[in-house]
């Protein structure tokens, strides 16, 4: 299942994505279908980061922290998946949680891939 690890983060980051922008695209926030889209997209997306390798002996610390940042903005998809659902009136929760896992989805890729060219010199 590991070597899947990738292929469920891109198809759970893109069902993420879909499900945002499915109601901004409608202007329609009382359908149910971007909810369940959005839902199905944060589940894959924490379960390949559950499923990632974890970072091996040797690793600086720095490195292992944004690795283990990336999961929380899975985690952060989650919460606000269950927002989408438990106030269906209100968007504003739903988009607070789903702009925090962006933030930190944006930061460590791009934290990591400077982490680990400080490494390789």
């Amino acid at each position: 299942m590991k070597q899947y690890s990738p292929i469920f983060l891109i198809v759970g980051l893109l069902m993420v994505a879909t499900g945002v922008m499915m109601p901004i695209m409608s202007g329609n926030i009382s359908g149910m279908a971007f909810r369940y889209v959005y839902a199905i997209g944060a589940a894959l997306s924490v379960a390949a980061r559950f499923l990632q390798p974890k970072a091996p002996s040797g690793t600086p610390l720095r490195l292992q922290r944004l690795l283990r940042l990336e999961s929380w903005s899975a985690i952060m998809f989650c919460v606000a998946a269950f927002f989408s659902f438990y106030d269906q009136t209100q968007i504003r929760d739903w988009l607070a949680f789903t702009l925090a896992g962006a933030a930190m989805q944006i930061y460590t890729s791009i934290a990591i891939s400077l982490a680990q060219r400080k490494q390789k010199k």
